[in-house]
């Protein structure tokens, strides 16, 4: 994958993650979509691990 893909799927990715606390706010307050809440919060942590590996790729390493 290239710097400007990684840089894309960064973007898409990051999107993604706002949208599912929007998501997550309006369902949180009816008691009936607890489960549709716990799925989409998982789908949100790992939205969040797959923005950190990118975000580690394209950050070099600086020895100090």
């Amino acid at each position: 994958m290239t710097e400007d893909e990684m840089r894309k799927r960064l973007e898409i990715l990051r999107v993604e993650h706002r949208d599912l606390d929007a998501a997550i706010a309006a369902l949180a307050e009816n008691p009936a979509t607890q489960l549709q809440v716990a799925r989409l919060k998982k789908r949100k942590l790992l939205l969040k691990d797959q923005i950190a590996l990118l975000e580690d790729a394209l950050i070099p390493d600086i020895i100090a």
